[in-house]
């Protein structure tokens, strides 16, 4: 899979320039927040990077960033933390 370009959101190889979900706008790069859970882990991360639709709100992450958040969440899990609040900071 290819990571999501900043003009669109490529699903299945088509790439969608407006919000999939309610098709009335064009997605917008801002921030978002992203929570986790595994087992007894609540992770929530805040100011993620993503593409936003400014109608409905859905956010689209890039597949580099998703990677990174959850690899950091795999980590935490292994602390036997129960809950994880943190800012986004690119690896």
């Amino acid at each position: 899979m290819s990571p999501i370009p900043l003009n669109g959101t490529r699903i299945a190889g088509r790439e969608f320039h407006e919000c999939v979900i309610c098709k009335k706008a064009s997605k917008k790069t801002g921030t978002t927040t992203v929570t986790l859970e595994r087992g007894c882990l609540t992770m929530v991360v805040k100011c993620v990077p993503a593409l936003v639709c400014p109608n409905c709100g859905e956010a689209y992450i890039s597949e580099s960033v998703t990677a990174e958040l959850l690899k950091d969440a795999e980590e935490r899990a292994r602390t036997e933390a129960q809950v994880e609040i943190q800012q986004y900071v690119a690896a």
